[in-house]
């Protein structure tokens, strides 16, 4: 293994360019104080010996680094992989850099991960779609880094977010299968411990019907792990039993594609025998045959406003409304009877 290579500083650059390191500084931070020769030959010799700023230090000095610190439960799912480019549009655009780590919906790797971006002198933390704990409290309140949330919210304390009217969008699509005249509606549902997602989205099914004077019950559930698989398996489950549900609401897409392919393995067609409604509209949803009805929710835009909510925070910039709920839509497609965007 070849020894390391020596790292180029700053000092290194002004005596090659037989200039001051002063100079070296404003060249590299944009000043236009500089002479258009001079500056020609400070940017010749930092690309002739690869000169890298050191960031750390031009942070110590300012006090700033430029650059956020992104928590997200799962970038493989698109949902927040939509919310990611969100976060990274508005942050080029106002010159930050991003550091995205990705948690596996673990708490104990999310606490290690928000810590370490603390340590990394982070300006401020976009903390994506996780449950927030008391230990995320203690964590968050030692610091004073802002902290936005995105796509979740923390009922306890009063901290900024960005998310939508969970509870509301799922009762509105179970109410299109209520619409459509289904009385057993099934429900594919995520982990109930899950205050994000698979409760909020539970709750809205069980208000539906109960304001609907139709039965609630259990066997008509069966609870996933948010993934294509997991939906394919407790869909065809629920269609098995006798007296099955006539229609399904999936508390996301890939779990509604999966009931829409198990309906067809039973050799049930969808939207004729059994309707099937999801929740995100990602890419997916517009991928299966028949194409998807769902809730669409603006992921991108919960990127975006969480970001440029929290460039406000670090900038000291005066703040209207630090807690946002977005508007969400009902995409009603083939997997339903019922077509066309209902009024809400």
């Amino acid at each position: 293994m070849g020894r390391k290579k020596e790292t180029v500083t700053i000092y290194d650059v002004a005596r090659e360019a037989g200039v001051s390191m002063a100079t070296v500084s404003r060249v590299v931070n944009g000043n236009p104080n500089v002479k258009p020769l001079t500056r020609k030959k400070v940017l010749e010799t930092i690309r002739r010996m690869g000169y890298r700023p050191n960031a750390v230090a031009r942070g110590l000095a300012s006090k700033r680094t430029t650059t956020v610190g992104v928590v997200i439960p799962d970038i493989s799912y698109a949902f927040f992989a939509e919310l990611a480019r969100g976060i990274e549009d508005i942050a080029n655009m106002y010159h930050y850099n991003i550091i995205l780590c990705n948690s596996d919906l673990k708490k104990d790797k999310e606490l290690q991960l928000i810590e370490a971006l603390f340590e990394k002198q982070v300006d401020g933390l976009l903390f994506l779609g996780g449950k927030v704990t008391d230990e995320h409290r203690e964590i968050f309140s030692g610091s004073d880094v802002p902290v936005v949330l995105a796509a979740t919210r923390d009922d306890k304390e009063n901290r900024p977010y960005v998310t939508i009217d969970q509870v509301q969008a799922a009762k509105e699509a179970t109410g299109v299968l209520i619409r459509e005249g289904h009385q057993r509606i099934g429900l594919l549902g995520g982990p109930l411990t899950d205050p994000i997602i698979g409760y909020p989205r539970y709750l809205g099914y069980k208000e539906a019907l109960l304001e609907s004077g139709l039965p609630f019950e259990e066997k008509w559930i069966r609870m996933g792990n948010y993934r294509y698989d997991s939906g394919l398996k407790a869909a065809k489950e629920l269609l098995e039993t006798e007296e099955g549900p006539t229609a399904i609401f999936a508390v996301n897409d890939e779990m509604a594609a999966g009931a829409i392919h198990a309906a067809q393995d039973l050799g049930k067609r969808v939207p004729e025998e059994i309707s099937v409604i999801g929740f995100d509209n990602i890419p997916l949803a517009t991928q299966v045959r028949p194409l998807l009805s769902t809730v669409a929710v603006p992921m991108y835009d919960i990127g975006a406003v969480a970001m440029r909510l929290l460039t406000k925070y670090m900038n000291d910039e005066p703040i209207e409304n630090n807690q946002v709920v977005l508007e969400y839509r009902l995409e009603l497609r083939d997997s339903t009877r019922l077509q066309g965007e209902p009024a809400h």
